[in-house]
């Protein structure tokens, strides 16, 4: 018997990540990158309105080169990411240039976000940091 053909990925649609509170991760990522809201439910949404953009889960999403971006406001307050459970170890996402990641730092430090230095790995550097609900990020820039 021959093994199914595999399925031929084209890239990625969209990520979601599950927060504890919406505003909160909201400042934090609009603060940060900047990105289009690609889709939120309005404040004077009508009852089919919000039956239509009920797959947000009250949350909202961006519109980033590539795909979707979305925050998912469910988890209870007293939640905590953990890289160690099943489930997500770590979100990257690519910036063009070494030089984007010092631009970042900057950006960080005067958010006062915590992160670690920018790590050069040989073909890459990476820049590690946390979400507010300590959800792994990392911005990736090829070294050429």
């Amino acid at each position: 018997m021959s093994s199914p053909a595999p399925v031929t990925v084209a890239g990625f649609a969209h990520v979601r990540l599950t927060v504890t509170d919406l505003a909160r991760s909201r400042a934090f990522y609009d603060a940060l990158f900047g990105w289009e809201v690609a889709y939120e439910l309005p404040d004077d949404a009508d009852d089919a309105t919000t039956q239509a953009l009920g797959f947000l889960y009250g949350g909202i999403i961006y519109s980033l080169p590539g795909g979707l971006f979305g925050l998912r406001p469910v988890a209870p307050g007293t939640d905590a990411f953990s890289e160690d459970r099943v489930g997500l170890d770590h979100l990257s996402l690519s910036v063009a240039t070494a030089a984007e990641l010092q631009e970042a730092v900057a950006t960080l430090d005067a958010l006062g976000v915590h992160h670690e230095p920018v790590k050069d790995l040989g073909d890459a550097s990476i820049l590690e940091f946390r979400d507010p609900d300590g959800i792994a990020l990392e911005l990736t820039a090829p070294n050429a």
